[in-house]
């Protein structure tokens, strides 16, 4: 499993207790489950145990059995092999999917979808553009009119965004 056939599921966050658990920072639900694999620092981990709570998970990894051990991953991210990631539901699409897509109103290109940013209300498109600032598109189907990951493409209306 290497780094970019994965995706960052958190971060290595302070030790938790002496036996090399941790927390984790900036988790992705559902991906980092008792009995799952990271990779981290290269090496791909089973997750021994999983505690805490979905927002502040635990996690102990094979092969790591002290708090100082762990230190040393301190901020280090935690990757899930994209083919172990889980299956989501019609209309839902993961971060890494949406990355690099064309925008498009219609025919009127728009830009480029720098990064996907969570929102207590929503999930925002972060659309990189040229010729202005960057524009935040909510992930709502009255801003996104469809999204196309194979081809690379998310129609937005522009309209409903003021932008016209």
């Amino acid at each position: 499993m290497s780094d970019s056939a994965a995706t960052e599921a958190g971060r290595v966050g302070r030790a938790h207790r002496l036996d090399g658990s941790f927390y984790v920072t900036r988790p992705l639900p559902g991906l980092i489950e008792a009995g799952g694999r990271v990779l981290l620092g290269g090496v791909a981990r089973l997750i021994e145990r999983r505690a805490g709570t979905p927002a502040k998970p635990i996690l102990r990894l094979e092969g790591i059995a002290s708090r100082e051990a762990i230190e040393v991953f301190r901020g280090e991210p935690l990757h899930v092999a994209r083919h172990d990631l889980p299956a989501l539901e019609t209309g839902e699409y993961w971060a890494h999917e949406l990355e690099g897509c064309r925008v498009s109103d219609g025919e009127r290109e728009v830009g480029v979808v720098r990064r996907l940013t969570a929102l207590p209300s929503c999930e925002m498109l972060e659309v990189r553009r040229e010729e202005s600032s960057d524009l935040l598109v909510p992930l709502v189907a009255d801003a996104v009119r469809s999204v196309d990951v194979v081809a690379r493409r998310v129609d937005v209306d522009l309209g409903f965004l003021g932008e016209d």
